[in-house]
Order: C-alpha cells, then structure tokens, then sequence
C-alpha cells in the first residue's frame, strides 16, 4: 500500500514559467565633449617675410617658428582625419552597446504541463 499511494492520486498540473534573467549592465558616462581652441596659422614665405615679422614684433615680444614643408603639412592633416575617423567609428561601437545592453526585454512566457509529461 506504501509503495503504490502516489499513483492512485490524480495527476498534477505543473506551471511552468520561463524568465530571462536581467542582466544590470553599467553603461559608462559618456565623456565631456572636446573644447578645441583655434590656433591661428600663418603662412610665411619669402614674399611676405618682412610683412610678418613687422606684425609679430608689434603682437608679442618673443619670436619663435614652428615650420615643417607642405608635404609634412598633408601628412598632418591626413593624421587629424585617420583621428577623426577612429573617433566616429568609436562612436558607433558604443551607441551599439548602449543600444543593445538596454533594450528591453519580452515578457516572461509560461507553459502547462502535468507531471506524467516528464
């Protein structure tokens, strides 16, 4: 009598729910956006040499030259977009993850089963 007692009850339904489990994932203050200054160029040639030191003389009292030939110029500029660039496609990849790791997720499903489904 003590070995058959369970089966001689009805069977059971059993609830089963499924949920996905929610994942808290810091998102990472994005940081201050760049306050670039403009530095003003001057372009100095033998033409308008005097013409530039005359100006110079009466803006600042110290006179110092930072000179490099077009082609280091074009390299520089080709440097300031590769960086540009890199910044943009950054960009994407973190509005990509703060996309995906925030979405909301579906509601729970559930389903009916009875135990002599198992």
């Amino acid at each position: 009598m003590l070995l058959s007692s369970c089966s001689l009850l009805p069977p059971r339904e059993v609830e089963i729910i499924t949920k996905p489990v929610l994942r808290k994932i810091t998102q990472p203050v994005l940081p201050a956006a760049i306050d670039l200054k403009e530095p003003v160029w001057y372009v100095v040639s033998e033409r308008n040499f005097d013409e530039f030191m005359e100006r110079v003389e009466k803006e600042t009292d110290t006179l110092v030259f930072f000179a490099m030939t077009p082609g280091d110029y074009e390299l520089m500029a080709y440097n300031m977009q590769e960086i540009k660039r890199y910044i943009r496609q950054m960009n994407e990849v973190i509005v990509y993850y703060r996309k995906v790791t925030t979405e909301e997720v579906d509601e729970p499903t559930s389903s009916v089963r009875t135990v002599e489904d198992r």
